[in-house]
């Protein structure tokens, strides 16, 4: 088990991620399932230096499970209850995993901090999933993305922190016009259109959706399409950061 004792975080604060990605009108998000025995899922997490910036060490976090750069993220809420620690998770972990954690469990002192009540602060970040490579650290078995209509059942409240995070970006979405980092570089106005869809989990029409969209005049309209149907051929958008 990694010891996150030795390492030189602010104690009783934490980083929660929901990494967002598109693909095939699903909406997904980035889990790792930690390497124990027992079934345990978890969004990407992280601690913060006592001399890091919150915001450095969320792009630390990212860029570590992502292998990418320049990601878009957005802080989104801080989970707070007096309810929060994670002392009966790492204990039932503890007790499913004796023989995997060895000495370590006859001194889980160094553990302690990682026991009582966490502050975490949520993040979202959208990314276009083609260019993630997701990447394991210490503590995972596997990370990888799932549909957020079929996630697994993850630790304390890593589920309620994920719907929280879709219900601002879904607020969020036309005013901050963040949803075309999900696309890639070039896109239809199909793909976009089928994009708010997923996310907003409800069709649109799709005259008004491309009027709506146009006039937020922050797309440039590029070639059409090859589709070998020239006369019908759509044509290609990219977003103006």
């Amino acid at each position: 088990m990694q010891k996150l004792s030795e390492q030189n975080y602010i104690h009783q604060l934490s980083i929660d991620c929901v990494i967002f990605g598109y693909f095939n009108k699903q909406l997904k998000v980035l889990i790792s399932k930690l390497n124990f025995k027992g079934d345990f899922w978890a969004l990407p997490s992280g601690f913060v230096f006592q001399d890091e910036d919150i915001d450095k060490a969320v792009e630390r976090i990212l860029q570590d499970r992502t292998a990418i750069k320049d990601i878009y993220l957005e802080q989104f809420y801080i989970f707070g209850k007096a309810s929060r620690n994670s002392a009966n998770f790492l204990n039932h972990l503890i007790e499913l995993n004796q023989e995997k954690l060895g000495e370590n469990r006859h001194n889980m002192k160094e553990y302690d901090w990682f026991t009582k009540r966490f502050v975490s602060v949520g993040y979202y970040a959208l990314v276009d999933i083609g260019k993630v490579i997701p990447q394991k650290n210490d503590l995972d078995e596997t990370i990888e993305w799932y549909n957020i209509n079929d996630l697994p059942p993850m630790i304390m409240d890593h589920n309620a922190i994920v719907m929280k995070a879709l219900d601002t970006l879904r607020r969020n979405l036309d005013e901050k016009l963040s949803a075309f980092n999900l696309l890639p570089d070039k896109f239809t106005m199909k793909e976009v259109q089928e994009l708010y869809e997923t996310i907003y989990d409800k069709p649109f029409v799709r005259t008004n959706f491309q009027k709506k969209i146009l006039e937020f005049n922050v797309l440039e309209r590029l070639e059409k399409k090859i589709t070998g149907a020239a006369n019908k051929a759509p044509y290609l958008y990219r977003f103006e950061k």
